[in-house]
Parts: C-alpha cells; sequence; structure tokens
C-alpha cells in the first residue's frame, strides 16, 4: 500500500498524466477508521467492487489526529495507532492511503474545495463512497447530496454505504471501546471481525521472565485501549506468522507496582525480538493479576498459564 503524507505528499503523486491507466486514477473513501472494525471492512468492501467497476485504484483519506481533538476540543482515545491502522486497512485490500492532518486550514476547507483540489485535482477520482453518517468540509456541509452534486459538475460517482449492523445495534467505536475496557473480549471481537490487540514494539526489560524460565517480550503498546488488567491467552502476529503465546499485562505486583506493561511469551518459540513489531491479540482472560508470595510460587503459577493456554488455543 502506498501512503502519501499530506497535501504536499499529494502534489508529488502527479497523477492523471494517462487518462486511461487505472493506476492514474482513484475510488476514494474518507474517514477516521479507527479500529478497522466491521463497518469499516463492509465498506472498503463496497469500496474495492466499485474500485473494480470504475477502474480505480482503491484509496482512502484517513487523519493521523482525530477530528474531534480541534472540532470538539477533545477526542476518544484510539483503539488503534496511525501504524497499526494502516497496516489494518491494506489487509483490507486498500491500495493507496492519503494522511492528513487535521488542522485549522482543513477544518475551513469547504467541499467544493476538497472536490477540487483533493479528489479531482490530487487524486483524479472516479469515484468516492461515503459513510452513511458523513459530513465532510466546513461546517459539515459535505453532506452525501452535496457531494452528488459535485460529483456531477466534477465528473465522479458518490455513493452512500448502509449502516453496518450488529446485534440490531450500528457497529461504532465507541461500543467496541466500552467492550474492551469492560473486559468483553467475545463482544469487542463481534463488532472487529478480529480479536481486540496491542501493537507496538519489542523493548528491553528485567528480564525477569528468562530468569525464572519463561522469557518474555516487553511490548510498548501503542494504543491506551486495552483490555483490564490479568494473565491473557493470545495469539502474536509476527511478520507473516502466528504465534500461540501467554501475556501478562499489568503492573508485577510480585516485583513491587510500577507502570503497566504487556510481557508477552511465546510458546514453543525462540530469537531475539528486540525492535521487532508485534501485534497481540488477547483471546481469553485467564486469571486476574495479582501478587505471590515467592519467586517460585509465581513462577509455579506461570507454568499452570501455560498449560492453560495451550489447552484453550488447541481447540
Amino acid at each position: 500500500m502506498k501512503v502519501i503524507e499530506g497535501l504536499a505528499g499529494l502534489d508529488e503523486l502527479r497523477l492523471g498524466r494517462d487518462q486511461d491507466d487505472l493506476a492514474q486514477h482513484s475510488v476514494v473513501s474518507v474517514g477516521v477508521f479507527d479500529g478497522v472494525h466491521l463497518g469499516h471492512q463492509r465498506l472498503l468492501h463496497e469500496l474495492l467492487e466499485m474500485a473494480s467497476e470504475l477502474r480505480g485504484v482503491p484509496t482512502v483519506i484517513t487523519f493521523k489526529n482525530h477530528p474531534d481533538a480541534l472540532l470538539q476540543g477533545s477526542a476518544p482515545p484510539p483503539i488503534v495507532s496511525v501504524p497499526h491502522r494502516l497496516r489494518l486497512l491494506r489487509r483490507c485490500g486498500v491500495a493507496r492511503t492519503l494522511l492528513l492532518t487535521f488542522d485549522d486550514e482543513l477544518r475551513r476547507t469547504t467541499p467544493e474545495s476538497f472536490a477540487r483540489r483533493v479528489l479531482v485535482l490530487g487524486l483524479r477520482t472516479r469515484g468516492l463512497l461515503l459513510g452513511y453518517d458523513s459530513a465532510l468540509g466546513k461546517d459539515r456541509a459535505g453532506t452525501p447530496a452535496r457531494f452528488r452534486e459535485l460529483g456531477a459538475q466534477l465528473g465522479f460517482v458518490v455513493r452512500e454505504a448502509a449502516p453496518f449492523t450488529v446485534d440490531g445495534r450500528a457497529v461504532s467505536s465507541t461500543l467496541i471501546r466500552t467492550a474492551i475496557a469492560a473486559g468483553d473480549l467475545d463482544g469487542a471481537h463481534r463488532l472487529l471481525g478480529r480479536w481486540p490487540s496491542a501493537f507496538g514494539e519489542v523493548v528491553r526489560g528485567e528480564q525477569r521472565g528468562r530468569q525464572i524460565g519463561f522469557p518474555t517480550a516487553n511490548v510498548l503498546p501503542q494504543s491506551p485501549v486495552l483490555p483490564p488488567h490479568g494473565v491473557y491467552a493470545v495469539q502474536v502476529l509476527l511478520g507473516g506468522d502466528t504465534h500461540a503465546g501467554v501475556a501478562n499485562l499489568g503492573v508485577r505486583p510480585t516485583f513491587g507496582a510500577g507502570a503497566p506493561v504487556l510481557e508477552v511469551h511465546l510458546l514453543d518459540w525462540q530469537g531475539d525480538l528486540y525492535g521487532q513489531v508485534l501485534e497481540v491479540c488477547f483471546l481469553t482472560r485467564l486469571r486476574p493479576e495479582r501478587k505471590f508470595a515467592s519467586v517460585e510460587e509465581l513462577r509455579e503459577q506461570i507454568a499452570r498459564d501455560v498449560a492453560s493456554a495451550r489447552d484453550l488455543l488447541r481447540t
């Protein structure tokens, strides 16, 4: 997936030199896409079909920062970080992403200016797919109806996606945040279409896990939206492979409570993970985090946790 950074990067893209080349045109959807949940995935599937029909590259315009931070003065915590979001968009088949910072200039941009500057001149858009509740541009004037008018003038097709519901409710990032924070992993899974996860780089820790026979990777999650502290059976995505594992999310009270950390032990795996980026998917909470009377007692409990995780992941 090609990532275009800002409007300056869009100027350098220089599309449209060959009007018959599919790669020189775009079919576009716009949004934050926080979590890239099932509703987003349904919309992106429609985007790919629309791109095939109109002969353009499936393209997403998204934002480094949540627009509500500027529009409302505060924004919800992100379910996934920007790098994680880009990875998820790529998995959904998006081939090109324009990554913008939502600033005062963009807030003041009218739908007409956005359509001409970004969609037509920048991306050579043949089609625009909007979410069912979309309202883009200054004063939220860029409704689907307004963009249909602009599309008729400027030469691109505009369609509006229907809401995607689960259990009678439209899937939303708000519902997913609530489920993850409450530890409702199954509920979050039903809305995300995958298990909730932490995404981050492996950094050096105190190597206590190695000393007691269970080496762990210390992961710095890029998003603050995490399930409650505890020990979890997990699947770890590393490169193109999936590994079974056990993770402790918490403050490690046996060694003196400190800042929360995510420690992951990969089952039946050896190697150096420092500097690697892991996606740690939380499947089941095995137990709450607690303080043990000794390191030996902790070691024995970790062995039981590993056995429980093996049984669960085997089934």
